[in-house]
């Protein structure tokens, strides 16, 4: 069994104990589930942001400990001073060390769109990420079907809850549809973890160009970043890179000031 279907054999587990323990109408007394959202696609789109969507994540299934004992408050505050655009929360406790909390601590100190990112594979779980705070979901269409996809999309939307859907080939490009508000080329092959960001290159210009666009995973340096930006993407996913320091919100403003400089000497190249 590769580890994308490990996490999804045990993701289906947990979901069915949650259910239980936390029904829906318990969900639903949340004080964020009817609070108002942030839009992750207006923040990316916007005119002077990085649009660097600066991701906690304790541990990787490829990398193991990244950064065990973080603090979200410190580090969420951190990458938004930073210059991040958004946040990114894994809540995944058993292969990424995340939890729900983690991503209540963000919200509760920050005013940015945060993606609470997990494997999504159930309505339960739209539900819950509205229950705590989220602005957004991920969805990925490797270990989801067209109709799965298409109702998790619909009710994030009435939820009011933007998704991005991840893809990682030219025939995943197919699953999109009109409740789609982004899409995220991953550059993580999921079945190996290894990464390769000429796949967001390749893919780009396969997307409609109607949708946001974002590319995930491998972008390790600022030259990579400027790199994808002059593509054209509107954000980056950025985790690895950050966590791995003892001060991920000092990487992160270090990345994005180098990215800064990198992509302005692009723009005058260019206007030359």
């Amino acid at each position: 069994m590769n580890i994308l279907k490990q996490i999804v054999s045990e993701k289906k587990k947990e979901v069915t104990q949650k259910k239980n323990l936390y029904p829906v109408k318990l969900l639903e007394q949340s004080a964020y589930f009817n609070s108002p959202t942030v839009s992750l696609k207006d923040y990316l789109a916007k005119k002077g942001k990085s649009g660097i969507i600066a991701e906690i994540k304790r541990k990787s299934p490829s990398k193991g400990i990244l950064n065990k004992y973080i603090s979200v408050e410190q580090t969420s505050i951190a990458y938004m001073q930073a210059g991040a655009s958004a946040l990114s929360i894994l809540t995944d406790q058993q292969f990424f060390l995340g939890t729900n909390a983690d991503l209540m601590t963000a919200r509760q100190y920050n005013y940015c769109p945060i993606l609470r990112k997990d494997f999504i594979i159930d309505e339960y779980q739209v539900i819950e990420a509205r229950s705590i705070g989220a602005d957004a979901i991920l969805l990925i269409t490797a270990i989801l079907t067209n109709e799965k996809i298409k109702r998790l999309a619909q009710l994030a939307k009435t939820l009011h809850l933007e998704t991005i859907l991840e893809v990682h080939s030219k025939e995943e490009l197919e699953k999109l549809n009109d409740n789609i508000d982004i899409v995220g080329i991953n550059n993580r092959d999921l079945t190996t973890f290894k990464t390769d960001v000429e796949r967001s290159i390749v893919l780009y210009d396969l997307v409609p160009k109607h949708f946001i666009k974002i590319s995930e995973s491998g972008i390790h340096t600022p030259e990579i970043a400027c790199k994808l930006k002059q593509k054209g993407f509107d954000g980056l996913l950025i985790g690895e890179q950050f966590m791995i320091s003892s001060q991920p919100g000092q990487a992160c403003a270090k990345f994005i000031q180098e990215l800064n400089q990198l992509y302005a000497s692009e723009d005058m190249r260019l206007d030359a």
